[in-house]
């Protein structure tokens, strides 16, 4: 068809009569009763070519006035295939598309000229006669085809140009009236959320697009031109019979109320309606058929509805965004997009009930769905912008929803685990907790919600403390990640973790504090990797200066967060706890500690175990505590047999100040036990362990008394050989260690020779006493010896050489 309409240029008025020819013939072909095969065939297998052929002639029409024939002509080929099945469905869109396209946007000066405006008038006659044919030749697929006008038509009513509002609303009150007619055309009455489970439908009886229908419409009620008003009106008025239609064909969806509704409005005319301005009762008598999905279409096209300048009413977008926020059963997803439309629209939202209805809507929903929310604005607004800063401050302006704010933000402080690493700000707690931080500080600033802010106080400073330290651990994609938007800035995330710090302290009134530590270099201390600790050690001392029952809710918090190991802050929260200890009066605190620090001595955190036991010992030597510390015993004593030599050094000194503790058969029998794990530190590769140790052994001697000492005989013998050979020990402070211990080992003997000789530190001598006094340890010796055969020390080496 194409081919023969171009074979050769023509005049323009015999163009167009070619062209009618052509589309007149396609007629002819589709509506005789008595059909060429020949001609039949011809037009079914190049149907696909024809419609494309009638989509160039759409194109080719002049777009400077209305009357041409060729434009109804084309509506009515297409309208002719469709009714015999002549019309391939995947190339409806693209067809309807451009006839709407060379229609709609004609001049709308030229609507009622003359003849031509007969003429469009009968073209746009045709063309509504073409989409009713449309509908009813999908067959089961007929709901699908109507969506799919109504979602080409939809962009047409938010036209500039007044005229094409107005004849994209005429087609789509034209489509809603026929479907009231149509009885072929169901749809799944499950309109409402309740509705739901008793009734299940397939997917193309689901009409999806009426929420988005609904409230275009409604707002379009409101538009400034009375003509696309006044159609508005018309298309609700037939959308509502449409769908008391479908409900009536299920007995149990009849509702009374709705059928009188929908009889006062038959008594009234449309336009009755508007001047009642009731374009807000109206959508109200579709929100109980609106499904969920639905009122999120709607919320997300008031909201956009809401910015200025707006060609609908603003009052009554508002007040479609009041009635549908309040709805409880939103999903996660659904929020999320509610809030990121709050956040995209807001800069260009100027009325006041616009502003104060989305104030509103966030406030129902932070009531409703706190978590959602603020992850929401979190994602929006990594580094809080200042239209973020506006959506906070009207979640903080009532007392009720500042608090869930300020516990949804320590919630995701909390959530900064390190073992999810996702680079995107959707899914990263890393993320989210620095932008928790980086919101902090801007809602600190707010005098509104302090008192909110001074009811968790302990458990936010500690977050906050917590951030920072997570901080120095970014990787720098992260960190990319979070301050692209800033990074022009000097305030890196670590620094505003810390300014969130700073500005927390001064806004409970301790400037003295943040004062005091910024003197020590506690502040500069808490930036650096290699620093921090020392940092969070200055901090946890000037908290100790805080008022009594404060920073003992800190430290019994602390507590508690440790009660269950987490690698993300357990080494800085037991730094603080720690530190805390120092404190002049501890009764419950000390308790507390007593009971989580069994679970730490066993960590395998690197270096927990050796700050657990510092920590112990400060406490070993104060005598109010002293005593009580005794019940980790068993567990320092543990701490002797694993292969943390920095462990084992902190042990050692802790065990010693609990041995002067006891009293009795306990000391003896605990002074045995001790000895026979002594031992093997004797050859520990650090000298503090070597010198503490062997220290140690020497005073386990002098507490074994009664039944034990015989035990405690043979453990001083054994430990006889490996003293000497330390006499040689490159550290001088072990190698005195050593024999002031065989100088105890032979008072404890009652071997006067071996004292003396360990008094002058005559190894050699000593060596052959060991073997004259006791031949039957011989082997024993010989095995010794080999041990230290393969000692780091040559000294110790050549002794043990000497030896066997």
């Amino acid at each position: 068809p194409r081919h023969c309409l171009s074979i050769c240029p023509l005049p323009g008025w015999q163009q167009e009569a070619q062209k009618l020819t052509f589309l007149a013939s396609i007629c002819s072909i589709c509506s005789t009763t008595s059909v060429d095969s020949t001609v039949w065939d011809m037009l079914y297998f190049c149907q696909l070519e024809v419609v494309e052929t009638i989509e160039v002639l759409l194109q080719e029409e002049p777009a400077d006035h209305l009357g041409t024939a060729v434009r109804q002509q084309a509506m009515l080929a297409v309208t002719s295939m469709s009714r015999v099945g002549l019309l391939l469905q995947e190339k409806t869109s693209s067809f309807l598309h451009t006839c709407f396209c060379s229609i709609f946007r004609l001049p709308p000066q030229e609507d009622t000229q003359g003849p031509e405006a007969s003429l469009y008038s009968k073209t746009l006659a045709a063309m509504d006669s073409m989409l009713q044919v449309l509908v009813r030749s999908a067959g089961t697929l007929s709901i699908l085809e109507l969506q799919n006008i109504l979602q080409l038509l939809l962009p047409f009513t938010t036209s500039r140009l007044a005229a094409v509002r107005e004849r994209a609303m005429a087609r789509i009150a034209r489509l809603a009236n026929f479907i009231t007619t149509y009885p072929l055309l169901q749809v799944c009455p499950c309109f409402a959320q309740a509705t739901i489970l008793r009734h299940q439908c397939s997917k193309t009886q689901q009409f999806v697009m009426l929420g988005r229908l609904v409230g275009h419409l409604t707002l379009c009620c409101t538009c400034k031109d009375k003509g696309t008003r006044h159609e508005a009106t018309e298309a609700l008025h037939h959308l509502h019979t449409f769908i008391l239609q479908q409900r009536r064909r299920w007995p149990w969806l009849r509702d009374t109320g709705q059928l009188q509704l929908q009889e006062g409005w038959q008594v009234r005319q449309p336009w009755q309606l508007l001047q009642n301005n009731c374009a807000s009762r109206i959508f109200l008598m579709f929100v109980k058929y609106l499904q969920l999905s639905d009122q999120v279409d709607i919320i997300l096209m008031a909201i956009k509805s809401l910015r200025a300048p707006s060609a609908y009413s603003i009052s009554v977008a508002a007040h479609m965004v009041d009635v549908l926020v309040a709805n409880p059963a939103f999903q996660p997803g659904q929020v999320q997009n509610v809030v990121w439309a709050i956040y995209r629209n807001l800069p260009s939202v100027r009325a006041v009930v616009a502003l104060n209805s989305l104030d509103r809507a966030l406030l129902v929903l932070m009531g409703k769905h706190p978590s959602e929310v603020v992850a929401s604005l979190l994602q929006c607004s990594p580094t809080c912008t200042r239209v973020a800063v506006a959506m906070w401050k009207a979640m903080l302006s009532e007392p009720e929803a500042a608090k869930k704010v300020l516990r949804e933000l320590l919630s995701t402080l909390m959530n900064q685990s390190l073992r999810k690493t996702s680079t995107s700000t959707k899914d990263n707690p890393r993320i989210l907790s620095l932008a928790a931080a980086r919101t902090i500080s801007e809602i600190l600033l707010q005098p509104t919600c302090l008192q909110e802010v001074e009811a968790i106080f302990p458990q936010l400073f500690l977050a906050l403390l917590f951030q920072v330290s997570f901080t120095t651990e970014l990787t720098l994609q992260e960190v990319h990640i979070f301050w692209k938007e800033h990074q022009q800035d000097l305030l890196t995330p670590i620094r505003s973790a810390v300014q969130s710090m700073r500005l927390l302290l001064c806004s409970m009134g301790f400037e003295s504090q943040v004062l005091a530590i910024e003197a020590q270099g506690g502040w500069d201390a808490l930036l650096s990797t290699q620093t921090h600790l020392m940092g969070v050690r200055i901090v946890a001392r000037e908290i100790m200066k805080t008022p009594g029952p404060l920073h003992s809710t800190i430290f019994c918090h602390l507590a508690e967060l440790l009660s269950v190991e987490d690698p993300t802050w357990e080494m800085i929260a037991m730094v603080f706890l720690i530190e805390m200890l120092g404190g002049t009066d501890l009764n419950e605190e000390l308790d507390r500690a007593l009971e989580i620090f069994p679970m730490y001595l066993q960590s395998q955190c690197l270096g927990m175990p050796s700050m657990v036991l510092r920590g112990i010992l400060r406490l070993t030597e104060r005598p109010d505590t002293a005593r009580k510390t005794l019940v980790l015993l068993p567990y320092v004593m543990e701490r002797l047999q694993g292969p943390d030599s920095d462990a084992s050094a902190a042990a050692l000194p802790v065990l010693g100040n609990m041995l002067q503790l006891l009293e009795g058969k306990m000391s003896s029998r605990i002074a045995l036990a001790l000895a026979e794990k002594l031992q093997p530190l004797f050859n520990d590769e650090l000298n503090t362990v070597r010198e503490l140790s062997i220290r140690l052994f020497q005073n386990t001697m002098g507490l074994v008394v009664g039944a034990e000492k015989k035990k405690m005989k043979k453990e001083v013998w054994d430990s006889l050989l490996p003293l000497l050979f330390h006499l040689h020990d490159q550290d001088k402070s072990v190698a005195k260690a050593s024999q002031e211990a065989l100088h105890s080992a032979g008072q404890f003997l009652k071997w006067r020779q071996l004292a003396q000789l360990a008094d002058t530190t005559q190894a050699w001598r000593i060596s052959e006493c060991l073997l004259a006094r006791n031949k039957s340890r011989a082997k024993d010796y010989l095995r010794q010896s080999q041990v230290y055969l393969q000692s780091p020390q040559e000294p110790l080496r050549r002794e043990a050489v000497r030896f066997i």
